[in-house]
């Protein structure tokens, strides 16, 4: 039985990154009704910037992971402004052809920098503790943490604001959110 629920709690914690990957993922498909094949890579750049941050800035946990996201979210929105945005109205596999280049170019542009695996320091120590036959770490902890408050901040983005009322109506119909003067490409 102990097993059983060490193993339901490393799947939580597994489950939770997973959980942020896939809501990137529909999150563009449901608003751009596009596949980003190099969403992705813009994790992985992500995971750069956080290297970038504590070991060459030597920022701590918090303002690294800040760095990680804002650079991530700049990546994001610079690709779609300039690789996804012309291809809107254009037939479907010229943005699918132009994805799969997004991502083979932020891959390779990484490697340029640094073909070899780098190690992030560790930014948080990891504490481990034992409730019986379990053992909980820290590191669980804020992983599940951080994926529940990152989660909620979107749900609440996306039923409570403005942004999210446009998101919604230009995901149910792009043509009418128009109409009614959502600005589409802002959004």
């Amino acid at each position: 039985m102990t097993y059983l629920l060490q193993q339901i709690l490393n799947s939580l914690q597994l489950g939770s990154i997973y959980a942020l990957i896939a809501l990137g993922y529909t999150m563009v498909y449901g608003i751009l009704s596009m596949i980003n094949f190099a969403h992705g890579d813009v994790f992985m750049v992500g995971a750069f910037l956080c290297f970038v941050a504590s070991v060459l800035l030597k920022f701590a946990f918090l303002p690294s992971l800040l760095f990680a996201m804002g650079g991530a979210a700049c990546l994001g929105a610079a690709i779609e402004r300039v690789a996804y945005r012309p291809l809107r109205r254009a037939p479907r596999v010229s943005a699918i052809i132009t994805a799969l280049g997004v991502g083979l170019f932020l891959e390779h542009a990484t490697l340029a920098v640094s073909p070899y695996p780098q190690t992030l320091p560790r930014l948080l120590g990891n504490t481990t503790w034992r409730l019986g036959g379990l053992s909980l770490s820290s590191l669980q902890i804020a992983v599940i943490a951080l994926s529940l408050l990152l989660m909620g901040a979107l749900d609440f983005i996306v039923h409570r604001t403005r942004v999210g009322m446009a998101m919604r109506a230009i995901s149910w119909d792009r043509d009418a959110a128009l109409l009614l003067g959502v600005p589409a490409d802002a959004v």
